[in-house]
């Protein structure tokens, strides 16, 4: 039986909230369990639309789909959500330049499927805490080609500009991994409004200190508004093994 707990902020300096959050331990359509972590962008109107909007048509597009391949199965359901998101996008000026980051998990038996565009990212955590998802921004390409190392690429100016989002052009490229998980493992998936505030060891801490999801999380989201909170704070841990 899994144990989830999800958890969204705005943080200290936005007003609105344009991250969104999925959580379903039951079967969504032919998947048994389902996680999904988005971050919008664009305008006053655009970001929380973008979010919300493609996390709705993803889940909607799961349940209706009879495919049985989890990747098949999300593939699809990020490629329709981008269209049409893409499609809005020109419709109005409200909305010109909007996208949001994906990153969406599921769980079949001891198998982990990750799928991800854009900079949210998808942790596994025990002894050790391990980054699955690789980030598509500017900064992260940056650090691939031996730019700039990591010390510099957490406080570069650029940092949220992201190189792939759902909704940002007519097609999209997706990442996957699938990963055999063993007990003792915590998955952690957030927006960067946690990563940008707290590094990867800090979060490892709190993590392994806190009792069980619900503290881990809410204490999370509290750490990384204590170091700021310059953005929105999205949080869903998931223990996929019972103790």
């Amino acid at each position: 039986m899994l144990k989830t707990f999800s958890i969204t902020d705005v943080g200290l300096r936005r007003k609105i909230n344009q991250d969104y959050v999925f959580s379903s331990e039951r079967k969504v359509g032919k998947l048994p369990n389902l996680f999904i972590v988005a971050d919008g962008m664009g305008g006053h109107k655009a970001g929380d639309y973008a979010s919300r909007e493609a996390t709705r048509m993803i889940v909607e597009s799961i349940r209706n789909d009879q495919e049985e391949s989890p990747v098949k199965l999300i593939r699809t359901a990020v490629e329709h959500a981008n269209w049409e998101l893409y499609k809005k996008s020109k419709e109005s000026e409200d909305y010109t330049g909007m996208g949001t980051t994906m990153v969406a998990a599921t769980i079949i038996g001891d198998c982990l499927y990750v799928a991800n565009v854009g900079d949210s990212r998808l942790y596994i955590v025990n002894d050790e805490i391990r980054q699955v998802t690789k980030d598509h921004s500017l900064v992260e390409e940056m650090v691939r080609l031996g730019g700039i190392d990591e010390d510099v690429a957490r406080y570069h100016p650029k940092k949220n500009v992201i190189t792939r989002a759902v909704g940002g052009c007519d097609e999209i490229e997706i990442d996957f991994f699938e990963i055999k998980l063993v007990p003792g493992d915590v998955i952690l998936m957030c927006s960067d409004g946690l990563t940008n505030m707290i590094d990867d060891e800090e979060i490892k801490l709190i993590i392994k200190k806190q009792r069980d999801v619900i503290e881990q999380a809410e204490e999370l989201v509290k750490e990384a508004n204590r170091n700021g909170g310059r953005d929105n704070i999205t949080v869903t841990i998931i223990e996929p093994f019972e103790d």
